[in-house]
């Protein structure tokens, strides 16, 4: 008995192990691709562990948390505008935040990593991690964009 009860838990042990793992999207999901040598020259470390590992940028620590004048978010990985300055609100979050993207601008899936269900936001066209959307936003959506900064270059309008 005792060993069945050590093989249940292992097993257990496991399942939940494997389930915050998930494989890297395919990189030829998404129109813009580039080799992991060529994101690693075009980004600095920060911005590749944000953008293509997944990351998280410290809260507070980017500029562009309090910057609210007219003008547009982009990607940084392939320039794709993302968000409107009149999406913009803060959040008190210390990361920009957004109540919606730009029509076709971004993509989502589900991210279970830390042991619960989030809604993880991309760029559609070079897949670069932007942070996660939640449900705690204002209106007009009730939607939360919670992006890391060093994922977006402002463009002023």
């Amino acid at each position: 008995m005792k060993r069945r009860h050590f093989f249940g838990t292992a097993i257990s042990a496991a399942a939940l192990g494997l389930a915050g793992f998930r494989p890297q999207r395919a990189e030829a999901a998404f129109e813009i691709t580039r080799t992991d040598a060529e994101w690693r020259a075009m980004l600095n470390s920060l911005e590749y562990d944000v953008m293509r590992k997944e990351g998280t940028e410290r809260a507070f620590t980017s500029p562009l948390d309090k910057n609210y004048a007219p003008g547009t978010y982009l990607c940084r990985g392939c320039d794709l505008p993302l968000y409107s300055s009149k999406t913009k609100f803060d959040s008190g979050t210390g990361w920009p935040s957004f109540y919606a993207a730009l029509p076709g601008a971004v993509g989502t899936r589900e991210d279970r990593k830390l042991f619960m269900v989030r809604t993880e936001c991309h760029c559609s066209r070079c897949g670069s991690h932007l942070g996660h959307i939640f449900d705690d936003g204002p209106k007009p959506t009730g939607k939360r964009h919670c992006i890391n900064g060093v994922s977006l270059v402002f463009q002023p309008a």
